[in-house]
Protein backbone atom coordinates (compact mmCIF):
# COMPACT_ATOMS: atom_id res chain seq x y z
CA UNK A 1 0.00 0.00 0.00
CA UNK A 2 1.35 3.30 -1.14
CA UNK A 3 1.67 5.73 2.07
CA UNK A 4 3.67 8.95 3.37
CA UNK A 5 6.89 9.03 4.86
CA UNK A 6 5.49 11.18 7.47
CA UNK A 7 3.80 8.79 9.32
CA UNK A 8 5.90 6.20 9.13
CA UNK A 9 8.99 7.81 10.21
CA UNK A 10 7.45 9.11 13.02
CA UNK A 11 6.18 5.77 14.14
CA UNK A 12 10.20 4.93 13.88
CA UNK A 13 11.32 8.10 16.07
CA UNK A 14 8.70 7.22 18.88
CA UNK A 15 9.59 3.39 18.65
CA UNK A 16 13.66 3.85 18.14
CA UNK A 17 14.29 2.35 15.02
CA UNK A 18 15.19 2.59 11.10
CA UNK A 19 13.57 2.34 8.07
CA UNK A 20 15.84 1.22 4.99
CA UNK A 21 15.66 4.05 2.30
CA UNK A 22 15.88 1.49 -0.79
CA UNK A 23 17.11 2.95 -4.24
CA UNK A 24 15.96 1.62 -7.21
CA UNK A 25 17.13 2.00 -10.52
CA UNK A 26 15.03 -0.73 -12.84
CA UNK A 27 11.90 -3.33 -12.71
CA UNK A 28 14.35 -5.94 -11.18
CA UNK A 29 14.97 -4.51 -8.04
CA UNK A 30 11.75 -2.74 -7.34
CA UNK A 31 10.46 -6.08 -7.00
CA UNK A 32 12.67 -7.29 -5.16
CA UNK A 33 12.97 -4.63 -2.64
CA UNK A 34 9.06 -4.97 -2.58
CA UNK A 35 9.20 -8.74 -2.30
CA UNK A 36 11.61 -8.46 0.34
CA UNK A 37 9.55 -6.04 2.23
CA UNK A 38 6.40 -8.29 2.33
CA UNK A 39 8.23 -11.63 3.21
CA UNK A 40 9.53 -9.60 6.18
CA UNK A 41 6.01 -8.02 6.81
CA UNK A 42 8.42 -4.74 7.42
CA UNK A 43 7.92 -1.03 5.94
CA UNK A 44 9.92 0.56 3.06
CA UNK A 45 10.94 3.18 1.76
CA UNK A 46 11.47 2.96 -2.12
CA UNK A 47 13.84 5.25 -3.21
CA UNK A 48 14.60 6.84 -6.91
CA UNK A 49 16.96 9.41 -7.20
CA UNK A 50 17.14 12.47 -9.77
CA UNK A 51 21.03 11.07 -10.72
CA UNK A 52 19.43 7.48 -11.55
CA UNK A 53 17.05 9.39 -14.25
CA UNK A 54 20.30 8.49 -16.90
CA UNK A 55 19.30 4.96 -15.98
CA UNK A 56 15.30 5.01 -16.30
CA UNK A 57 13.59 8.53 -16.60
CA UNK A 58 11.57 9.53 -13.78
CA UNK A 59 8.21 9.08 -15.23
CA UNK A 60 9.34 5.08 -15.89
CA UNK A 61 10.35 4.90 -12.32
CA UNK A 62 6.69 6.61 -11.16
CA UNK A 63 4.81 3.64 -13.22
CA UNK A 64 6.95 0.88 -11.65
CA UNK A 65 6.77 2.05 -8.24
CA UNK A 66 2.98 2.35 -8.29
CA UNK A 67 2.00 -0.54 -10.62
CA UNK A 68 3.87 -2.92 -7.80
CA UNK A 69 3.07 -1.03 -4.46
CA UNK A 70 -0.52 -1.00 -5.59
CA UNK A 71 -0.11 -5.06 -5.50
CA UNK A 72 1.93 -4.76 -2.10
CA UNK A 73 0.48 -5.79 1.18
CA UNK A 74 2.89 -3.79 3.64
CA UNK A 75 3.57 0.24 4.08
CA UNK A 76 5.72 1.66 1.40
CA UNK A 77 6.58 4.81 0.47
CA UNK A 78 7.82 6.27 -3.14
CA UNK A 79 10.37 8.30 -2.77
CA UNK A 80 12.63 11.16 -4.46
CA UNK A 81 15.91 11.19 -3.24
CA UNK A 82 18.46 14.06 -3.75
CA UNK A 83 16.31 16.17 -6.37
CA UNK A 84 18.20 19.01 -6.91
CA UNK A 85 15.90 21.11 -8.44
CA UNK A 86 12.46 22.59 -8.31
CA UNK A 87 11.46 21.65 -11.50
CA UNK A 88 12.26 17.94 -10.91
CA UNK A 89 10.68 17.74 -7.67
CA UNK A 90 7.72 19.75 -8.69
CA UNK A 91 7.31 16.58 -11.25
CA UNK A 92 8.05 13.87 -8.93
CA UNK A 93 5.18 14.97 -7.08
CA UNK A 94 2.71 15.49 -10.10
CA UNK A 95 4.06 11.80 -10.79
CA UNK A 96 2.64 10.59 -7.27
CA UNK A 97 5.74 10.52 -5.51
CA UNK A 98 4.39 10.90 -1.32
CA UNK A 99 7.71 12.16 -0.23
CA UNK A 100 10.92 14.03 -1.92
CA UNK A 101 13.87 15.57 -0.97
CA UNK A 102 15.32 18.38 -1.88
CA UNK A 103 19.13 18.76 -1.62
CA UNK A 104 20.33 22.14 -1.23
CA UNK A 105 23.02 21.37 1.39
CA UNK A 106 25.52 22.75 -0.81
CA UNK A 107 24.45 26.34 -0.59
CA UNK A 108 24.79 28.69 2.30
CA UNK A 109 22.05 28.42 5.25
CA UNK A 110 19.89 31.28 3.72
CA UNK A 111 19.95 29.85 0.09
CA UNK A 112 19.04 26.06 1.73
CA UNK A 113 16.19 27.29 3.72
CA UNK A 114 14.80 29.62 0.82
CA UNK A 115 14.92 26.90 -1.71
CA UNK A 116 13.93 24.17 1.00
CA UNK A 117 10.86 26.27 1.89
CA UNK A 118 9.33 27.18 -1.74
CA UNK A 119 9.27 23.55 -1.96
CA UNK A 120 7.59 22.71 1.52
CA UNK A 121 4.89 25.25 0.26
CA UNK A 122 4.22 23.51 -2.84
CA UNK A 123 4.66 20.00 -1.60
CA UNK A 124 2.29 20.04 1.89
CA UNK A 125 -0.62 21.64 -0.46
CA UNK A 126 -0.50 18.27 -2.23
CA UNK A 127 0.18 16.10 1.22
CA UNK A 128 3.79 15.27 0.41
CA UNK A 129 6.37 14.99 3.15
CA UNK A 130 9.70 16.63 2.51
CA UNK A 131 12.99 15.76 3.64
CA UNK A 132 16.09 18.62 3.19
CA UNK A 133 19.86 18.15 4.26
CA UNK A 134 22.24 20.39 6.59
CA UNK A 135 25.86 19.78 6.61
CA UNK A 136 27.08 17.81 3.25
CA UNK A 137 27.95 14.32 3.15
CA UNK A 138 30.12 13.67 0.02
CA UNK A 139 31.96 10.53 -1.46
CA UNK A 140 33.83 7.90 0.29
CA UNK A 141 37.58 7.84 0.35
CA UNK A 142 40.26 4.93 0.07
CA UNK A 143 42.78 5.58 2.45
CA UNK A 144 43.40 2.52 3.37
CA UNK A 145 42.51 0.18 6.16
CA UNK A 146 40.98 1.06 8.99
CA UNK A 147 38.89 3.89 10.05
CA UNK A 148 37.97 6.30 7.25
CA UNK A 149 37.35 9.91 6.92
CA UNK A 150 34.85 11.39 4.79
CA UNK A 151 36.55 13.64 2.08
CA UNK A 152 36.94 17.50 2.27
CA UNK A 153 33.06 18.16 0.22
CA UNK A 154 31.57 16.89 4.05
CA UNK A 155 30.19 19.15 6.37
CA UNK A 156 29.02 17.99 9.78
CA UNK A 157 25.37 19.23 10.67
CA UNK A 158 25.23 21.68 13.32
CA UNK A 159 22.33 21.43 16.07
CA UNK A 160 22.23 25.70 15.18
CA UNK A 161 22.05 25.27 11.39
CA UNK A 162 20.16 22.05 11.96
CA UNK A 163 17.81 24.37 13.93
CA UNK A 164 17.21 27.02 11.51
CA UNK A 165 16.43 25.18 8.71
CA UNK A 166 14.00 23.19 10.61
CA UNK A 167 12.07 26.01 11.70
CA UNK A 168 12.51 28.13 8.62
CA UNK A 169 11.26 25.94 6.34
CA UNK A 170 8.51 23.30 8.01
CA UNK A 171 10.74 20.10 6.43
CA UNK A 172 9.08 16.89 7.84
CA UNK A 173 12.82 15.35 8.55
CA UNK A 174 16.21 16.12 8.33
CA UNK A 175 18.91 14.40 6.27
CA UNK A 176 22.24 15.13 8.97
CA UNK A 177 25.76 14.62 8.47
CA UNK A 178 27.70 12.59 10.92
CA UNK A 179 30.55 10.86 9.53
CA UNK A 180 28.85 8.74 6.93
CA UNK A 181 29.59 9.35 2.56
CA UNK A 182 28.22 8.48 -0.64
CA UNK A 183 29.63 5.31 -2.23
CA UNK A 184 32.71 2.56 -0.77
CA UNK A 185 35.02 2.62 1.65
CA UNK A 186 38.30 1.07 1.60
CA UNK A 187 37.74 0.05 5.69
CA UNK A 188 34.71 1.43 7.89
CA UNK A 189 33.54 5.48 8.87
CA UNK A 190 34.48 7.09 11.54
CA UNK A 191 30.57 7.92 13.32
CA UNK A 192 30.32 11.46 15.00
CA UNK A 193 27.37 9.81 17.73
CA UNK A 194 28.28 12.25 20.01
CA UNK A 195 26.66 15.15 17.24
CA UNK A 196 24.16 12.40 16.79
CA UNK A 197 22.98 12.51 20.46
CA UNK A 198 23.08 16.64 20.32
CA UNK A 199 21.20 16.44 16.82
CA UNK A 200 18.56 13.64 18.02
CA UNK A 201 18.03 15.71 21.64
CA UNK A 202 17.53 18.63 20.04
CA UNK A 203 15.70 18.66 16.70
CA UNK A 204 12.49 17.30 16.67
CA UNK A 205 11.82 16.32 13.50
CA UNK A 206 12.46 12.52 12.69
CA UNK A 207 16.37 12.69 11.21
CA UNK A 208 17.73 10.67 8.77
CA UNK A 209 21.42 9.21 7.41
CA UNK A 210 22.60 8.83 3.86
CA UNK A 211 25.33 6.91 2.79
CA UNK A 212 24.21 3.93 4.59
CA UNK A 213 26.35 1.58 2.59
CA UNK A 214 29.38 -0.19 4.03
CA UNK A 215 29.21 1.96 7.28
CA UNK A 216 29.43 -0.97 9.13
CA UNK A 217 26.70 -2.81 11.09
CA UNK A 218 27.61 -1.92 14.46
CA UNK A 219 27.74 2.07 13.32
CA UNK A 220 24.39 1.57 11.48
CA UNK A 221 22.60 -0.30 14.47
CA UNK A 222 23.55 1.92 16.72
CA UNK A 223 22.59 4.87 14.45
CA UNK A 224 19.14 3.13 14.45
CA UNK A 225 19.12 2.98 18.30
CA UNK A 226 19.81 6.12 18.55
CA UNK A 227 17.82 8.62 16.59
CA UNK A 228 18.01 7.95 12.75
CA UNK A 229 14.80 6.88 11.42
CA UNK A 230 15.40 6.55 8.22
CA UNK A 231 18.91 5.02 6.66
CA UNK A 232 19.42 5.16 3.07
CA UNK A 233 21.12 2.10 0.96
CA UNK A 234 22.35 2.26 -2.87
CA UNK A 235 25.74 1.31 -3.39
CA UNK A 236 25.74 -2.20 -1.54
CA UNK A 237 22.93 -3.26 -3.49
CA UNK A 238 25.45 -2.74 -6.79
CA UNK A 239 28.42 -3.74 -5.49
CA UNK A 240 26.36 -7.17 -4.04
CA UNK A 241 24.56 -8.06 -7.00
CA UNK A 242 27.80 -8.04 -8.83
CA UNK A 243 29.51 -10.48 -6.52
CA UNK A 244 26.70 -12.43 -6.72
CA UNK A 245 26.65 -12.40 -10.50
CA UNK A 246 30.33 -13.62 -10.48
CA UNK A 247 29.50 -16.60 -8.74
CA UNK A 248 26.71 -17.38 -10.68
CA UNK A 249 28.23 -20.30 -13.72
CA UNK A 250 25.32 -19.68 -15.99
CA UNK A 251 24.46 -18.83 -19.45
CA UNK A 252 20.71 -18.80 -19.18
CA UNK A 253 19.10 -15.35 -18.86
CA UNK A 254 16.99 -16.06 -16.06
CA UNK A 255 19.41 -17.51 -13.89
CA UNK A 256 21.27 -13.80 -13.82
CA UNK A 257 18.23 -12.11 -13.43
CA UNK A 258 17.45 -14.66 -10.37
CA UNK A 259 21.19 -14.24 -8.89
CA UNK A 260 20.82 -10.23 -9.40
CA UNK A 261 17.29 -10.50 -7.59
CA UNK A 262 18.65 -12.77 -4.66
CA UNK A 263 21.37 -10.35 -3.88
CA UNK A 264 19.25 -7.01 -3.52
CA UNK A 265 16.79 -9.40 -1.37
CA UNK A 266 19.53 -10.66 0.98
CA UNK A 267 21.13 -7.45 1.17
CA UNK A 268 17.74 -5.22 2.37
CA UNK A 269 17.29 -8.11 4.24
CA UNK A 270 20.06 -7.90 6.50
CA UNK A 271 19.80 -4.19 7.06
CA UNK A 272 16.12 -4.78 8.11
CA UNK A 273 17.53 -7.00 10.95
CA UNK A 274 20.47 -4.27 11.64
CA UNK A 275 18.29 -1.21 11.39
CA UNK A 276 15.75 -2.81 14.14
CA UNK A 277 12.95 -1.96 11.46
CA UNK A 278 9.59 -3.10 13.19
CA UNK A 279 5.72 -3.40 11.57
CA UNK A 280 3.86 -0.04 11.80
CA UNK A 281 0.93 -2.34 13.13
Amino acid sequence: MLVSTKKMLSNAKNKGFAIPSANFIDQISVISHIKTAEKMNLPLILSYAQAHSVYQSIEEAAMLGHFYIKNSNVPIALHLNHGMDFQFIKKAIQLGFTSVMIDASQKNLSDNIAITKEIVDFAHKRNVAVEAEIGHVGTGMNIGQGETDVDDNSIYTTVTEAKQLVEGSGIDSLAVSIGTAHGLYKGIPKINFDRLKELSQNISIPLVLHGGSSSGDNNLEKCALNGITKINIYTDFIANAYTYLKKTDTNNYFDVKNSLSQSMSDTLAHYYKIFHTQSLS
